[in-house]
């Protein structure tokens, strides 16, 4: 995978870890759109027969999109990041979902996601967020979903 400049550890803002991590860096994050990638290799979970799973993509759209809302847990005013930060997340409904392609192992895909609503409350978020995912130029992946987050206390 080609290195970029002013990357972010995805793992800032999930709680995910190896194995179930489908991201490997966050190229843009703003407060409501956010540009991620991830290189898909022969021991992911999610492979099979030489191609990323339909089951794959959409974990990897979750978890790109879940980092839009992510960060308001984990970073404070100022725009640190807090420590200790535990946060519970899961796609609470998923509106509709198109399959395009499947990438290939040793393919490098970007996913670009844009938060279309949120509710926050004290204890809990919920945002809907559409997402499309990329091969080069190509078009592999789109959804809507909706995710629920909520801070361990």
């Amino acid at each position: 995978m080609e290195q970029f400049e002013n990357v972010i550890d995805i793992k800032l803002f999930l709680p995910h870890r190896e194995p179930m991590l489908m991201v490997d860096y966050i190229l843009e994050l703003t407060q409501t759109e956010v540009k991620t990638i991830f290189e898909i290799k022969e021991d992911n979970l999610f492979v099979a027969d030489g191609f990323f799973s339909e089951t794959g993509l959409v974990e990897n759209g979750a978890q790109t999109c879940s980092s839009i809302v992510g960060q308001f847990f984990f970073l404070d005013e100022n725009q640190q990041v807090k420590e200790d930060v535990e946060v519970i997340g899961f796609i609470s409904g998923i509106k509709k979902i198109t399959v395009h392609e499947l990438p290939k192992v040793g393919s490098v895909i970007t996913t670009n996601g844009v938060l279309l609503s949120r509710f926050d409350t004290d204890e809990y978020s919920i945002g809907t967020m559409v997402c499309q995912t990329f091969c080069e130029e190509v078009l592999l992946f789109e959804a809507e979903i909706n995710l629920f987050i909520q801070e361990k206390r």
